[in-house]
């Protein structure tokens, strides 16, 4: 299909004149509150196994139809949406992560959760794409640091679901999953606003004759466009990967290694998140200055050392390691996002859900395959294999250069 059919990609390529910031937090905090209810889910589960009985092959199918319905449907979506903008995708996104939590605090039976876990998988893969395309159409030119922001929601709402879990199922009762829908509630009450700037963004757009104007791509051959997505997603692979190893299992190396305990290894787990998020908001706005590809260069092999040193450092070295890793490799995402959507301008939905969905499974199926590693060959060996994952980032070099950036 021709640029000129496809009427939706211009537009976020082409922002407005100054950075929207409302809107971008708008977008992020409604990335908090999804990705909130996204962690919820694996947090009850230990509540789900008494009350229904379910064995952990269950669980582990809930786990799959949320991530199959999350991950997989987001490129769909995203192509759809190019082609079709839906200013109002992002609320009615919600609506299905709506009836997902209430589905949820009254399943009775296997089937009736599983069938939740997908809706709320469902409403997250709509959400992403879209949201994302509005960070970038908000940002005023500023795309890494649109992005950066955006994201950072998502992490912080990753972080709170398992605390608001705790917090309100500690009388270990299903009904009171239903105190949950306020957060879908709140978002769609956020993102509709959002569809209604959107909206008129997009008309603005197309009244301007923006969209006859714009790039539909990046001029990068075709063959090399298809080369260049696969190393980005060999680098999401490497960090994702990763990433795992330390978000699922840091703690109980901590406690397998160091003795030390339950609640000093949590402390040093939320130590390691936090810079995680720090590194989340620093990866963009240092890209939108200096360019991506060389944040891609520091934040994936230039984490190479740090990560090669960590399984021999006592614990002091552990935690200063481990927070330099988390700061430095998370810087990634936003740059390789915004480099992946530079290269191809006339597909951002489409772009957004496959990065966004592929890292999703990444971490997921990082966790099940390390945890399967760490039982047979032990949590130390894990973290010495995994510390030459890093060294992927020397496939960087085959990334092409995509035009100047701003100093």
């Amino acid at each position: 299909m021709s640029s000129a059919n496809v009427s939706p990609a211009p537009a976020s390529d082409t922002p407005p004149a100054s950075t929207a910031l409302r809107v971008i937090l708008a977008v992020s905090a409604g990335h908090l509150l999804n990705d909130t209810i996204q962690s919820l889910l694996p947090a009850i589960y230990p509540l789900l196994k008494v009350e229904l009985g379910l064995t952990f092959a269950q669980i582990g199918l809930i786990t799959l139809a949320f991530q199959f319905t999350a991950s997989l449907l987001q490129p769909l979506v995203g192509l759809f949406t190019d082609r079709h903008p839906q200013p109002f995708s992002l609320a009615i996104g919600m609506v299905f992560t709506l009836v997902g939590v209430v589905l949820l605090s009254i399943a009775g039976t296997f089937p009736a959760v599983l069938a939740a876990g997908a809706l709320i998988g469902l409403g997250s893969s709509v959400f992403h794409p879209e949201a994302s395309r509005v960070a970038r159409m908000a940002s005023g030119g500023r795309h890494g640091f649109a992005q950066s922001l955006f994201q950072v929601g998502g992490n912080a709402g990753s972080a709170l679901g398992p605390l608001l879990a705790a917090l309100v199922l500690a009388q270990r009762a299903q009904s009171r999953i239903a105190w949950f829908v306020v957060l879908p509630l709140l978002a769609i009450g956020l993102l509709w606003r959002v569809g209604r700037w959107y909206r008129s963004a997009l008309a603005a757009h197309h009244a301007s004759g923006a969209a006859k104007r714009a790039p539909a791509h990046s001029g990068v051959s075709r063959g090399r466009i298809i080369a260049t997505l696969v190393v980005l997603a060999l680098l999401i692979f490497s960090k994702y990967f990763y990433l795992a190893s330390l978000s699922s299992y840091y703690t109980f190396y901590l406690i397998h290694k160091f003795g030390v305990s339950v609640r000093d290894s949590q402390l040093l787990l939320f130590l390691f998140l936090g810079a995680v998020a720090a590194g989340t908001i620093i990866g963009g706005p240092v890209g939108d200055r200096i360019g991506r590809k060389y944040v891609i260069w520091v934040s994936i092999l230039g984490v190479a050392p740090f990560t090669l040193a960590l399984p021999y450092a006592n614990l002091f070295w552990t935690a200063l390691l481990t927070v330099v890793i988390g700061v430095v490799l998370a810087s990634a995402f936003s740059a390789i996002l915004v480099y992946a959507q530079e290269l191809i301008p006339s597909r951002v939905g489409l772009v957004s859900g496959i990065f966004f969905g592929f890292a999703f499974g990444m971490g997921g199926i990082g966790s099940a395959l390390l945890g399967q590693f760490a039982d047979h060959a032990g949590i130390d060996t894990v973290y010495r294999v995994c510390s030459f994952l890093p060294l992927i980032g020397l496939l960087t070099i085959f990334l092409p250069n995509l035009g100047k950036h701003p100093r």
